[in-house]
């Protein structure tokens, strides 16, 4: 009998240690380190794994390589399509993640049906039953002859069905669930999900096959697995947005073949996913119009302009530390901001808890939405609206400057197109007061 013997593995970098330990010295991350079992005497590894598949087979100078364009599909679905930089490439394996219930099985499902009407298409589901999948795809109103369900977890096993299938597009839901038998540690871990995604490559990527796999997320919001999960795939893709709205957003996080940073907006509906084509209006719909402490921020997603309302709420503070709360931005961002505003306009904010919200959900990393968020808390804080019709951003420095930000064009138009005018001649936050508010 082999002999059993027992390694710790970070569940979030992927790092080995013979002993337990409560913090992983390699990232710093508490309680990661969990178990696995491995045997002397038996490899854990694939003799077929590996991480790049070749494409020639010695060194070729670059002007002897094929450049024959990509073959892509397009789905008709004309959001989706421009994150993915034009249609999905043939042969290309990419990542979707997002929290539960969010509509990953859903929107993979519906593509699915579409890539169906075109040749095979097999889901591959290793969470639900068929029965579950059937009764989705019957209240999407999807019924393709051409479109397989498998409920299996084994990847050899599954590998074998595709083989005798041969089918042109793969969907894997989801990456935590699925297991090689030849590694001994359990599904989910991070030996498992890192060779069961090099496994679904090579064999996807040597069959011609376009594949797409769900993965899970932390409670971070980030995906679940060691880093080099994402290095593994050409695309990975995440959807964001609060369950409790109608909407989902639908982002790049890298693209081999198109630019990153891409966002579609999608509605959820009783029909399954549908596409938003213009999110500016979709985000405003609902804005108060005369209120304090809103304002309209043009901003940038990708290459695409978007206007969304970003909203802050000033109240006296109970407490002797006041609060400081920020959904969709930065909170260490937000103290920033406020500990400017109170050095340049002399606002007490020290006495006063300082709330602020990106409405819909959308989470904001680029410095041009300071300038909004800045307007929105001076004008909660001194009760006048800000000016109607009008749409802000630009980068605050610590000094109170306010510094211009990348593709100021395609703002413009985005708010002129909407009916608004941006606002580009404020220079430093002193004169928020008396340029942006009524």
């Amino acid at each position: 009998m082999a002999k059993r013997k027992s390694v710790y593995v970070c569940q979030e970098c992927g790092y080995r240690s013979p002993k337990w330990a409560g913090r992983c010295p390699e990232c710093g991350a508490w309680g990661s380190l969990v178990e696995e079992v491995l045997r002397e005497g038996r490899s854990n590894k694939n003799p077929r794994s590996s991480w790049v598949t070749p494409t020639v087979s010695k060194p070729l100078p670059i002007r002897e390589v094929g450049k024959d364009r990509e073959e892509r599909f397009l789905t008709g679905i004309g959001e989706f399509d421009r994150v993915t930089g034009g249609g999905v490439v043939k042969g290309s394996v990419a990542l979707v993640s997002g929290e539960p219930g969010i509509g990953k099985s859903t929107f993979l499902l519906q593509i699915s049906s579409i890539f169906a009407k075109r040749g095979k298409a097999l889901y591959v589901t290793a969470e639900e039953s068929p029965q579950q999948v059937a009764l989705r795809a019957d209240r999407l109103g999807i019924d393709e002859d051409n479109l397989l369900i498998l409920s299996e977890n084994n990847l050899e096993e599954i590998e074998k069905h595709i083989k005798e299938i041969k089918p042109n597009f793969v969907v894997f839901d989801s990456i935590q669930t699925l297991y090689l038998p030849y590694i001994e540690s359990s599904a989910g871990s991070v030996s498992q999900v890192r060779e069961s995604t090099a496994f679904i490559t090579n064999l996807c990527k040597g069959m011609g096959i376009t594949a797409f796999i769900v993965g899970h997320v932390t409670k971070e919001g980030n995906i679940a697995g060691p880093k080099v999960l994402e290095h593994i795939v050409d695309a990975v893709f995440q959807f964001e947005g609060d369950r409790g709205y109608n909407f989902r957003i639908f982002k790049s996080l890298k693209n081999r073949f198109g630019s990153t940073g891409e966002l579609a907006v999608f509605e959820m509906t009783d029909r399954g996913l549908r596409e938003v084509p213009n999110p500016s209006e979709f985000f405003l719909s609902e804005r108060p119009k005369g209120k304090p402490g809103s304002v309209i921020f043009a901003g940038i997603e990708g290459s695409r302009p978007i206007l969304l309302e970003v909203q802050a709420l000033v109240t006296r503070a109970i407490f002797t530390t006041p609060q400081r709360r920020a959904k969709g931005i930065s909170p260490n961002r937000l103290s920033i901001i406020v500990a400017v505003l109170e050095k340049e306009l002399g606002i007490p904010l020290r006495n006063f808890d300082v709330f602020v919200n990106v409405v819909g959900g959308v989470k904001v990393d680029e410095p041009a939405v300071d300038l909004p968020v800045a307007t929105a808390i001076a004008s909660s804080y001194y009760e006048r609206p800000v000016k109607e019709s009008i749409a802000v951003f630009g980068e605050i420095g610590l000094t109170g400057e306010v510094r211009r930000v990348k593709l100021e064009e395609l703002r413009l138009r985005e708010a002129e197109k909407n009916g608004l005018e941006v606002v580009s001649d404020v220079k430093r936050v002193e004169e928020i007061p008396e340029k942006l508010l009524v």
